[in-house]
């Protein structure tokens, strides 16, 4: 993977910035700042465009473009919400208010017809993105401040990263928590991102570590990723799901495959060894890019298959499991030309 050379630093703000989007469209980059203020970026140029949109009182500390990219929304220390013009910079709009303390991250669902906020008074509120009335009660689960929230790829589910050290996913419609939290990590959650296909939940935490979940099983899928020193404030996923980046507090950035195992090695025999990442379809069977049957999988574990092929066993454990190891495995048409029998 190769990397363009550093752009030129943009500069505006007067202090801090603690949180940054890109439109939809690729052409604008929103900012928030310790400075109070949002401002809008040309991602091209870097060019300052309009003047600061201001209004909130206290640090911003999350901003969001709606799917659509006609309006931006800001979570503020000053705990409300505010949705702007992203054309015009104009606010629309009152403030959203019901939070008790700070607003630290916000989002939009898929069809922008919502809005989602975390905050430190460790609950979770659904806004009409239109209207900006507060949808249904606060989700109460967590036992500290709320660090970040996101929606599914689907928008049927919600989750929430706490403080608590834990990850909620919640039903979208009623709000209702489903499953367990996601219990592993030793110190506060501060991000939280599905992967694009909603299998993953990733977790960045003041642990040092970044998690894996299985959004099916609500387990771990896997170890958890360890290189930084210090928090991992900020994670996502690429496009593609292949990679994941992440911000800490240790001033570095990492990149990560989002599944670091050890690659099964080509051979004649086995020409085509990606598909054996693949998961398994409706009937439990693991099929190659022509069709072909290459193995099946028990229905009481085919929905915490990991790609590659990676089992949580029993389901109902949080801690037991067994990776399936294709190593030596013998495919295709010749596999009995390489076969050695223990008894020889």
């Amino acid at each position: 993977m190769s990397w363009p050379a550093p752009p030129l630093a943009w500069t505006g703000h007067t202090s801090g910035v603690t949180s940054v989007s890109y439109s939809p469209n690729g052409t604008r980059v929103v900012t928030g700042s310790g400075d109070n203020t949002i401002r809008i970026w040309d991602a091209e140029s870097g060019a300052v465009i309009g003047e600061p949109l201001t209004g909130h009182t206290s640090w911003v500390q999350s901003v969001a473009y709606s799917p659509d990219g006609r309006h931006i929304i800001s979570g503020s220390s000053d705990r409300t919400i505010r949705i702007w013009d992203a054309k015009t910079g104009a606010a629309v709009g009152n403030p959203l208010e019901g939070h008790t303390e700070e607003v630290l991250s916000v989002a939009y669902s898929p069809d922008g017809r919502h809005i989602i906020s975390g905050s430190y008074d460790r609950t979770i509120r659904i806004w009409d993105a239109k209207t900006g009335a507060a949808v249904g009660n606060p989700l109460e689960g967590h036992t500290e401040g709320v660090s970040s929230v996101a929606y599914s790829p689907d928008g049927r589910h919600i989750i929430s990263g706490s403080y608590d050290c834990t990850i909620r996913i919640w039903d979208a419609k009623t709000g209702a928590a489903v499953g367990n939290p996601l219990e592993g990590h030793t110190e506060g959650v501060w991000s939280v991102a599905y992967s694009p296909d909603g299998r993953h939940i990733i977790s960045g935490s003041g642990d040092h570590t970044i998690r894996t979940w299985d959004t099916e099983a609500g387990t771990a899928a896997g170890k958890p990723f360890e290189g930084h020193t210090d928090s991992v404030k900020s994670i996502a996923y690429s496009s593609d799901g292949r990679h994941i980046v992440s911000g800490s507090g240790d001033n570095t950035t990492r990149v990560w495959d989002a599944f670091p195992y050890a690659p099964i090695q080509s051979s004649s025999c086995n020409p085509i060894h990606p598909d054996f990442f693949a998961k398994p379809n409706m009937d439990g069977w693991v099929r190659d890019s022509n069709g072909g049957l290459l193995y099946w999988v028990p229905h009481e574990c085919r929905f915490s298959v990991h790609s590659p092929a990676f089992m949580t066993i029993p389901l109902t454990s949080r801690n037991r499991s067994v990776s399936l190891d294709f190593d030596d495995i013998a495919f295709g048409t010749s596999w009995t030309q390489i076969y050695n029998s223990t008894d020889s």
